[in-house]
């Protein structure tokens, strides 16, 4: 069996496993998709370049999908699209193969994941708690393992929220570098197609994909002074009312941030959060009502079936705004945009919560509008603004999902992929030979960005071989007694890095908690005894380096 169609019947038996029926609106029937998987092997095999080749992906449902119906979360105004849309299509030019489309807040308004007649997508952690939207069902499909990737859209949020709340990765890159077209609008000058993944990483090779312009350069980012990273903090009382926990939770990412050798400094929240406010309760919601109104009146007069009454309510009530009022507000917003950019002045990224809390079902029921304007509280101004973001997992408040964002200037992308890797949960590493400092295998080390912490010894409790292998390697082997002190390194690395560097962890060797002489213990390399049988015992030596050098 092919690996491709391998992970495609995965990927079926998951949806099956879960049993999230809410996540999807389309399906494609696994007799295609295993199809197409073949294909994909096949040119693989043929030796075509297909840097995604496997990678499964899922559609938010506002985005074309040939042989799919486009439904934006609305029965009634399905269409079947011709093509694919550009972002679907350059991902699967890449060799990516598209599982289906997902559920979301009807016509992507919303970000609370429940204002759908597909049903409220619950969050992967906590099925009593929202999943966030609009993009609710995509971001579910990559943190419940479904898929690798996911497409969404974010107009005030929608690519951010949902990967908070789910723990996951959502890249909204700067508006305009990933084409539109083939997306229903929500606010068609300020939307932007948004990537989920589960790691950073991942998420950043399709966001490659995806910018890669067919005829043009893209613009060169904003330049800055050499230095370390440079991030712009609101004092804490500046942030608002937010959930039990989250205030320090955030505090803990600013000071991961701080000790990894970012330069800290305040930055005033207010013309952020006063933009923020505006997209709502401003004439800039006009905007949605040009996208899809005309469609939701008449739809409304012949019964209203199918429509969201929250969404329906949003979008009817634009209709009336006045035109001198959102003249006022694009002055207004101007003058709020240059306040901004000079608070973050020469500052790479700004840090903030993604949101202030995460609600359950029951309170988003009870109050759908004011759950919804709190939610957006950081996240609605950075379209209005024209600037990039990354939202990333910084831990956890109280068993659930917390996450941060950083908003820098447009295409800023890479760079604030760069800052936000500071941020990722990182893990010790015990190393006594070919990856020690100096050693041929150190770069692998290197390359995952681990960070060397100190050098150390084992416990007494360890004897240590030279094992006949290529590039030559030390074996090290807990005994009960006889053991020694073993020189030793301490790397810090990002937890999804020492996942990789497992995964390439070549036989005798293994992965244990290895003790040091501080009565501490750490993963750290270790060998299968039964290689040992003819390799030499070189512990005397106390070190593998000890070793080489004939100490």
């Amino acid at each position: 069996m092919s690996s491709t169609v391998s992970r495609i019947r995965a990927a079926y038996a998951r949806v099956e496993a879960v049993d999230r029926p809410e996540i999807w609106i389309d399906l494609r029937p696994p007799e295609e998709t295993e199809a197409e998987a073949r294909t994909i092997d096949e040119r693989v095999a043929a030796g075509e370049h297909l840097p995604l080749a496997g990678r499964l992906v899922a559609v938010k449902g506002n985005i074309d999908v040939q042989g799919l119906p486009t439904t934006a979360g609305c029965p009634a105004y399905a269409y079947r699209p011709a093509t694919d849309a550009p972002a679907v299509a350059r991902l699967r030019a890449a060799g990516a193969l598209v599982l289906g489309t997902t559920n979301l807040d009807q016509f992507a308004t919303g970000l609370v994941g429940t204002r759908s007649p597909y049903g409220a997508v619950r969050n992967a952690v906590d099925p009593a708690r929202i999943s966030g939207g609009s993009s609710s069902g995509s971001a579910v499909a990559v943190a419940l393992g479904i898929v690798d990737l996911a497409l969404g859209t974010d107009t005030a949020g929608s690519g951010r929220v949902p990967a908070a709340f789910n723990g996951i990765v959502g890249l909204k890159p700067t508006r305009g570098l990933v084409p539109t077209g083939g997306v229903v609008p929500a606010c068609a000058s300020l939307d932007c197609v948004t990537v989920f993944a589960r790691t950073l990483p991942e998420a950043e090779q399709a966001l490659r994909h995806l910018t890669a312009p067919p005829d043009r350069a893209l613009p060169p980012p904003p330049p800055r002074a050499p230095g370390p990273w440079r991030i712009a903090v609101p004092p804490l009382a500046r942030l608002g009312d937010m959930d039990e926990g989250w205030a320090q939770a955030y505090e803990e990412a600013v000071e991961r941030l701080a000790a990894s050798g970012a330069s800290v400094r305040p930055l005033d929240l207010t013309p952020f959060t006063e933009a923020a406010a505006m997209l709502y309760e401003g004439a800039f919601v006009a905007e949605r009502y040009t996208a899809v109104g005309a469609f939701v009146d008449g739809l409304l007069a012949a019964g209203g079936e199918g429509l969201d009454p929250t969404v329906s309510g949003i979008v009817s009530r634009a209709r009336d705004i006045p035109a001198h009022r959102l003249f006022a507000d694009r002055d207004r917003l101007s003058v709020l945009r240059a306040r901004a950019l000079a608070e973050l002045s020469d500052a790479d990224a700004l840090l903030l919560p993604t949101a202030p809390g995460h609600p359950t079902l029951a309170e988003v029921a009870a109050d759908p509008l004011g759950a919804n304007a709190r939610l957006g509280r950081f996240t609605n101004s950075t379209n209005l603004f024209d600037l990039a973001a990354v939202a990333v997992p910084a831990g956890e408040v109280n068993g659930l999902p917390f996450g941060v964002m950083l908003i820098g200037p447009a295409f800023t992308d890479e760079r604030l992929a760069a800052v936000a890797r500071a941020l990722e949960p990182r893990v010790s590493l015990a190393v006594v030979g070919a990856h020690l400092t100096g050693q041929p295998l150190n770069p692998q080390l290197l390359a995952l960005g681990a960070v060397l912490d100190r050098t150390t010894t084992t416990a007494p409790a360890y004897r240590l071989y030279a094992l006949r292998t290529e590039p030559p390697k030390p074996g090290l082997v807990r005994v009960s007694a006889d053991g020694a002190a073993i020189e030793t390194e301490v790397w810090h690395l990002p937890a999804e890095g020492l996942g990789r560097l497992l995964a390439q962890l070549p036989h005798p060797m293994t992965l244990g908690r290895v003790d040091l002489a501080d009565g501490t213990s750490v993963p750290g390399f270790l060998c299968e005894p039964g290689a040992l049988a003819n390799a030499e015992d070189i512990t005397r030596h106390k070190g593998w380096r000890n070793y080489l050098g004939g100490g």
